[in-house]
């Protein structure tokens, strides 16, 4: 986020007029997207009658604003309009928002982590908006009686005093933070072989997936996974660790069949190659 092609435009009017811009380093946030928001409410508005009067724009920020360099959090994503999911996609492909009104424009970096959880008995996302996001995952009900009281009594602990339980899981946090912060340095060394792309592009192909955005978010997804080991070269455990992440959502089903990979046969699939 230091790059300067990624400034906002009052910063870079800023940078040309000299000024010095000072630099920090802040926390991640989570930027909560409600239901019933507008689209003005999301990409923001453009104060016409100012510009009007002065000639100068003036942008008055919306949730993508807020969640430029942090993550936005869509809760019931399934029950957003279709328009707003676009433009929420279109977004965090691009890292710009752009908004017009009345023939004049405005762009700012919109540069996030798209996060969005949805109850499919509540309905489901249409297939072209459901191939735009990266990973999926399907989370069901713990089983076991342990882990389910272990996740009771946790809830019970953090309703009760929330500061203390984070405080209380503070060592554990600072570890897995430290370890992903780790992962980003290294994930620009990261190098995917001739061979390693012939594997992803013969899995896709194998369970009939179409376009080639699950290629290329599978050879993300396998980099990715290989920095966290701490490597810098992707092997085939990599894409057999996020295979099913990718790919679940986006194989094609019959009516009533559940979403999911088959791990027998992708495991059948990498034996092969």
């Amino acid at each position: 986020y230091g790059k300067e092609a990624r400034y906002c435009p009052y910063c870079k009017e800023k940078l040309e007029k000299g000024e010095k811009l000072e630099s920090e380093k802040v926390r991640m946030r989570v930027i909560d997207l409600p239901l019933s928001a507008t689209e003005d409410r999301v990409s923001g508005t453009l104060d016409l009658e100012h510009v009007l009067k002065t000639g100068e724009k003036k942008f008055e920020p919306g949730v993508l604003a807020a969640a430029n360099g942090n993550i936005l959090y869509v809760d019931e994503v399934n029950l957003l309009d279709d328009h707003l999911v676009d433009l929420l996609l279109d977004s965090a492909a691009m890292g710009v928002n752009y908004v017009e009104r009345e023939g004049v424009s405005f762009s700012h970096p919109a540069r996030f982590v798209l996060i969005g959880t949805m109850n499919p008995e509540e309905g489901d996302l249409r297939p072209q908006l459901l191939d735009r996001f990266g990973l999926s995952l399907d989370i069901k009900g713990e089983r076991d009686v342990s882990k389910r009281a272990e996740v009771v009594k946790r809830r019970v602990r953090f309703d009760s005093d929330p500061e203390a339980y984070v405080e209380e899981c503070r060592k554990e946090l600072d570890a897995e933070c430290e370890r992903l912060t780790k992962a980003k340095e290294l994930l620009p060394k990261v190098v995917a072989g001739d061979d390693v792309v012939d594997m992803i592009v013969s899995v896709t192909i194998h369970f009939g997936v179409d376009g080639h955005r699950a290629d290329i978010t599978l050879m993300k997804a396998a980099k990715a996974n290989a920095a966290l080991e701490g490597r810098t070269e992707v092997i085939k455990d990599d894409i057999r660790a996020v295979a099913e992440l990718v790919l679940a959502h986006r194989l094609k089903r019959r009516p009533f069949e559940e979403a999911g990979l088959d791990r027998e046969e992708l495991e059948k699939c990498l034996q092969e190659l």
